[in-house]
Order: structure tokens, then C-alpha cells, then sequence
């Protein structure tokens, strides 16, 4: 007997695992470019409940970028930074 469980809205099937359904949560954003490491945690995203991968929006996507040409050019070698909404 299974459980009907009501899918969150937004919801979406992985397309990394196709097994699981992705839900409110947070990840940790990786970029390394040039030689730079820009890391930053506690990302809002939709994540895979599944295999824990990770989607983030448009706009939060635009907002890391942002950062980490800023970080790029300051000079930053390696950040690691924890996500702060604006």
C-alpha cells in the first residue's frame, strides 16, 4: 500500500537521478574558474530528495554570478561565503 503524498508545488522529477522528486532546500553553489574557487553555502535551490542534486533559479543563479565576478575581480583566490538574502 503506498502513501499519497501531495507533490510540493514546483516540484519536478530529476533529470540527473529520474528517480526522485526535487523540493525546498538548500546546496552548496561550486565555481572554480581561472583559478578561483568561489564556494558558497546554503543556497536556496530545488533539491532531489533522492540523489540531493541541486537546482537553483534564474535569479539566485544572476546573483552568484554576480559575486564571483566581483570576487574574480578583487583578486580572491579561494571564497567561501554563506548565502544572504537580499
Amino acid at each position: 500500500m503506498g502513501f499519497n503524498v501531495p507533490q510540493e508545488e514546483g516540484a519536478m522529477k530529476c533529470v540527473i537521478c529520474k528517480q526522485g522528486e526535487t523540493r525546498h532546500g538548500t546546496t552548496t553553489i561550486t565555481l572554480d574558474r581561472d583559478g578561483m574557487i568561489f564556494v558558497v553555502k546554503s543556497v536556496p535551490a530545488r533539491v532531489c530528495m533522492n540523489c540531493g542534486e541541486g537546482y537553483v533559479d534564474e535569479e539566485v543563479t544572476a546573483r552568484l554570478l554576480r559575486l564571483a565576478e566581483k570576487a574574480a575581480k578583487d583578486g580572491v583566490q579561494v571564497d567561501i561565503r554563506e548565502y544572504v538574502a537580499v
